[in-house]
């Protein structure tokens, strides 16, 4: 059993976990991940490993409510334990001096982009940084992503924080705009990440994208990660999570992404029935008053 130190709602929907996890905690390296399962009957889900205290032997998770499983992790609260915490997965960032960066953030994404923004910015890099949101309130580490950047741009869909647009716009303006960007590394919704994408192949930008496909085992043993990249079969739980953002086949990705919908929104909808059905009723007496 895995116990969480502490639990925080950092924006609606969205909270931070602290769990302890010592051995995850050492070996963890920037733009990797862990997988989770809640209790013995529970699904495996992968989740981004926002940071990791090798003295505390903690790591810290970021959750967006979307699903059975992660509206289930999200109920929880500091003292409560999680069943099976594995990790660290995935390939570490590739971390040098590349010169001028640019970070793009969308929702929980950022999460996965700011342990890497800390290590390219220690690697000596000057980094810029795009965060997006649909509006102000899904607007998340901004604070801690400012600390690590040179410069930060903030958009939202609806102008109600920063400049009104998409992080596309923000990134168009920077690419006229500066001399060089040696590199982009943009983490977010698939679509965002496909547009940041199309948007940097005009310049020949190297462009890396964190991918979260289904994933199962998280070792390369089920092939549930299985995505398209260079016209070849890649594995994002071995291989990745990290890919050259223009050699990623983002239309078999969303399309993959979308396979199990259906089930996953009918497992929702049960889960909140029984939640429903689990509160205690009000007893009305006299004149209708609780």
């Amino acid at each position: 059993m895995f116990k969480i130190l502490s639990a925080a709602q950092i924006a609606p929907g969205i909270k931070r976990f602290v769990i302890e996890a010592p051995r995850i905690a050492r070996k963890h390296e920037a733009g990797q991940f862990l997988i989770l399962r809640l209790d013995e009957h529970g699904e495996r889900i992968p989740l981004t490993i926002e940071s990791a205290n090798v003295g505390r032997g903690t790591v810290s998770i970021v959750v967006q409510a979307v699903g059975k499983t992660t509206s289930q992790l999200n109920a929880l609260n500091a003292g409560d334990s999680i069943q099976d915490v594995v990790g660290p997965l995935g390939k570490a960032s590739e971390i040098k001096n590349f010169g001028t960066v640019v970070i793009v953030g969308g929702g929980v994404g950022t999460a996965l982009a700011y342990p890497t923004t800390v290590a390219l910015k220690r690697a000596g890099n000057r980094i810029l940084t795009i965060l997006g949101g649909r509006n102000r309130d899904l607007v998340i580490l901004e604070d801690e992503m400012r600390a690590t950047s040179d410069v930060l741009y903030v958009t939202t869909d609806d102008g109600s924080y920063g400049q009104k647009g998409l992080v596309t716009d923000k990134l168009r303006e920077l690419m006229a705009a500066e001399e060089r960007i040696a590199l982009v590394l943009a983490v977010g919704p698939v679509p965002m990440m496909k547009a940041v994408a199309d948007l940097t192949r005009e310049k020949d930008i190297h462009t890396v994208v964190s991918l979260n496909p289904i994933m199962i085992d998280g070792t390369g043993m089920c092939g549930g990660c299985r995505v398209l990249v260079g016209g070849k079969s890649q594995f994002a739980c071995v291989d990745g999570p990290e890919f050259d953002a223009h050699d990623v086949n983002f239309e078999v990705l969303m399309q993959r992404n979308r396979m199990y919908r259906e089930a996953e929104k009918r497992s929702l909808e049960e889960y909140q029935r029984v939640l429903r059905e689990s509160e205690p009723s009000v007893c009305l007496v006299g004149g209708g008053q609780p």
